[in-house]
This record gives structure tokens, sequence and C-alpha cells, in this order.
């Protein structure tokens, strides 16, 4: 089995820009380009208050952790869960300081609402391969908590969403390997790109660089 070193790790929140558009995970990652507008910065500041508080809870059978590092050798990935809950179960693994054995809950907070797409939840699957990586258990479920309508999504970690996880991480990093910067697929999803003027998908094909494109006729 594949094992990725520390210094070859991909951010785990890559995940869900490569889902969304693979050319958009390569400006950010690869070329270093980001670029804010409403969306990502009010994304932002809910994350900034998740993360905020102490970092352990106990609210009765819920022990909840805030951002807590994970990461994967098997993948290259490392990040940080918004939340994990460690559910009071008869099965589970044990946890320092506290009785009985627990099931990690991984909750991923995310500004809009639910999607027809799996981008979302290929980021929070891959937030359940890395603790099940970590702490040795089976982690079936976990949810994504909407802003817009406030409630939270369900996710069964499922043997399809796991294998699409997995092919997304590794084109990741032959990607980032080779330097490569995909060609854009235009399409809707465009149109809430903080990117999309960087992204220039008119002059795909013309070059591949895009920081060099800009460098030379700004």
């Amino acid at each position: 089995m594949t094992e990725y070193p520390e210094d070859k790790y991909l951010q785990l929140s890559g995940i869900q820009h490569f889902a969304f558009c693979p050319r958009q995970w390569a400006l950010i990652h690869i070329e270093g380009i980001w670029e804010e507008n409403y969306l990502t910065a009010s994304g932002r500041v809910l994350h900034q208050r998740v993360h905020d508080g102490d970092f352990f809870e106990k609210r009765g059978d819920f022990i909840s952790a805030r951002a807590l590092k994970i990461a994967s050798r098997r993948l290259g990935i490392s990040g940080v869960c918004d939340v994990v809950e460690f559910r009071k179960s008869g099965v589970g693994i044990a946890l320092s300081g506290y009785e009985d054995l627990w099931i990690p809950y991984p909750v991923e907070y995310k500004r809009g609402k639910s999607k027809l797409d799996d981008w979302d939840r290929l980021q929070l699957c891959a937030q359940a391969i890395c603790l099940e990586e970590m702490l040795g258990c089976h982690i079936p479920e976990g949810a994504i908590f909407y802003g817009e309508p406030r409630r939270r999504e369900v996710v069964a970690f499922s043997e399809e969403l796991r294998c699409k996880v997995e092919e997304a991480a590794l084109q990741m990093h032959k990607y980032f390997d080779s330097r490569h910067i995909p060609n854009a697929r235009k399409g809707k999803h465009c149109l809430s790109c903080s990117l999309k003027d960087y992204c220039l998908p008119k002059l795909v094909g013309k070059t591949k660089n895009v920081r060099k494109y800009l460098e030379e006729n700004l």
C-alpha cells in the first residue's frame, strides 16, 4: 500500500475544490492564486465562529472536539475538522480521561445549502477516512451543517463515496507533482467562482501558466 511522506501531503480541503473544478483547485494549490468574494468570505467567517471556544466540550453522551487536526498517509492529505463529535456507544474507541467507548462523527460547516453534486460530501468523507486511519476504527456516517437552512444533512460514507475520495486524492497528487493546470470546463459553476477573472477560459490552450500570463500582460 502506497504511503506519502508528510512533506508530500496536500490540503484535505482541496478535495472539495478539486471535485468542484480541477482547474480551480490547481490555480489555488499549484499556482497559489486566491481571490475572495462574498461566498468565500462568509464561509470563512462561519468557520472562524465554529473554531472559537473550548477545544473539548462534553454534553451528556456527546464529546465535541473543535478544530481537530487530521491526516492520512495513504491518501497523502492533511487538514482540520470543524467539529468531531464522539458519541457514546457499545463499540468504538477509548478516549483518555473518559469512560466507555466512543464513535467519531465528523461535522463540517458550510455557509450555503445542500447540493446535488458530492463536492461537500467528498470533503467530509475524506475527514472520516483520516480519522479512521488515525484512530483505528470504522466511521459509518457524519453530517454537514448548512448555514442557509441551518440544519444538518447526514452523510453515509458508502463504498462509492470512499472510492471517489481515493481517486480524487490520487489525481490531485498527479497534477501537483507534474505542476499541470487542467483546462477549464466552463459551466454554471463558473459564475460563483471567486477565480473566474484569473481562470481566463477564453485563453485556454494559448497559455498553460496563468500566473506567467498575468505577469507578462499586466
